[in-house]
């Protein structure tokens, strides 16, 4: 009975969001339906490959289990710089992955369940052992784009998705990419295709890049969660590629068929002019990206404290903080940019297939997913999991960690129009038209991602 509920639920959820795209389209009578019920049954039947045909779960498992394995070879060079020093003198020795609550719980007047976890501990965690996972992992990629085997790992997912959804050769590459390497660097791997790709096509990069998330990313996820979300996080990004590209070419069809190229071919030239030059190179843009990613948290955690702190005085100069920790029950503590966000998501977290007595602490990490970044929304996640101030079941925590897993935030507009306009100038002016667009398509494309997760949900293990 449950199983049917949440099929139930499922099939409403995708229905609206699907419908949802329909209204978005600037050409509603060239969507290719054909595209559409073949890259839904491609998202599906993966996931169900994966998550529930045993040899098959078997191989990923065994695959997100290397990956795990390989992150753990971080520590070496981590414990080298930052361990134990005489006297004592330590940086992160002492801060291990346990979390474990150290005062009473408490919810801080911003409304956010903290202290409890340690926040102490968990910025030194961060800082000294998550983002050198993110150095470390892109040079390793970088070793494997040298030697070849990453483009042929590419080049395998995108002959799946050109037969079964009919793309052309650059959007297959690009969303293949998009799996391993993110929205920064997979235009580079179809770069000499971009200037000429029609406007269908870049809206099918974009909305691909927002909805999957980078190697690096990945392996800062694992660490946040758990070794055990190694797999989830593997199916998320696989999953959502075909997702991503029937929310594209929904929202923005194809109607220049004759400038559409066919050739699946994916460049061969290497990464740097021998294997240390790849690694040198790697490593370069690995601290880049941790750099980038620590001073966003950095300046965006500050930003939330600063709002909050004006919400709720607002809200105590009107009186409705009493009555909003009232109605949920302590939830929040009053009127916040946490409940905002709740307010506004939970309707989204209801259709994913979350229990109505979740749907608006998940609805406030979609809402700081999209306004903020994927960071911050698993921050907190790994926070109310751990914390146990609020209570989320298992269903929930495995919905939002399916939901989050994109790039599908409004900084990353930004980025993408940087990123790609620089190897692309003549489709800037494309990249600035599909901004909006390319967010909403990668959101949607992580929604359905999350729903099938909440159909299978009743008979995946916790992690």
């Amino acid at each position: 009975m449950q199983l049917l509920m949440d099929i139930g639920r499922g099939a409403l959820g995708m229905a609206v969001l699907i419908g949802i795209c329909y209204l978005l389209s600037n050409n509603k009578k060239a969507i290719n339906w054909r595209l559409v019920i073949g890259g839904l049954a491609l998202q599906l039947i993966l996931a169900i490959l994966i998550l529930k045909v045993p040899q098959v779960r078997m191989v990923f498992q065994a695959i997100a289990d290397g990956f795990v394995k390989l992150l753990s070879f971080t520590e070496a060079g981590a414990n080298f710089l930052f361990g134990a020093w005489p006297d004592n003198a330590w940086l992160i020795q002492d801060v291990n992955t346990d979390l474990a609550p150290t005062t009473s719980l408490a919810l801080s007047e911003t409304g956010k369940a903290v202290g409890e976890l340690s926040i102490f501990k968990m910025g030194y965690m961060f800082a000294f052992k998550v983002l050198p996972t993110i150095v470390f992992f892109a040079a390793f990629s970088a070793i494997l784009y040298y030697l070849g085997i990453l483009q042929k790992i590419i080049f395998g997912f995108a002959f799946v998705m050109s037969k079964a959804m009919r793309l052309s050769g650059s959007e297959s590459i690009a969303a293949a990419a998009n799996v391993f390497i993110g929205q920064t660097e997979a235009p580079l791997v179809i770069k000499p295709y971009l200037e000429k790709m029609t406007k269908s096509e870049i809206m099918c990069l974009m909305t691909g890049g927002m909805a999957t998330i980078a190697g690096g990313v990945f392996a800062l996820f694992v660490m946040l969660l758990g070794d055990d979300s190694a797999i989830h996080f593997l199916t998320a990004s696989i999953i959502s590629a075909p997702a991503a590209i029937v929310a594209a070419k929904m929202m923005y069809p194809e109607d220049r068929p004759e400038d559409v190229n066919t050739d699946l071919e994916v460049p061969k030239e290497k990464l740097g002019n021998n294997i240390l030059d790849a690694i040198s190179l790697g490593t370069t843009d690995g601290v880049k990206l941790a750099v980038n990613v620590g001073a966003m948290l950095l300046v965006f955690l500050a930003l939330v404290a600063m709002v909050n702190s004006m919400l709720f005085g607002f809200g105590d100069l009107i009186g409705i903080n009493d009555n909003i920790a009232s109605a949920t029950n302590g939830g929040y503590e009053g009127f916040t940019l946490e409940y905002i966000l709740g307010m506004i998501f939970a309707p989204f977290a209801w259709l994913l297939g979350v229990p109505s007595q979740d749907v608006m602490v998940v609805g406030q990490l979609l809402g700081k997913k999209t306004v903020i970044n994927e960071v911050v929304a698993y921050l907190d996640l790994t926070q109310i999991r751990d914390s146990g101030v609020i209570q989320l079941s298992h269903k929930s925590v495995l919905i939002a960690t399916y939901a989050l897993c994109g790039f599908a935030n409004f900084a990353s507009i930004g980025i993408q129009i940087g990123g790609i306009g620089s190897i692309a100038p003549g489709q800037r002016s494309t990249l600035t038209e599909l901004g909006i667009k390319s967010l909403i398509g990668g959101t949607i494309a992580c929604f359905l991602t999350a729903i099938i997760a909440g159909m299978l949900s009743s008979t995946l293990e916790e992690f």
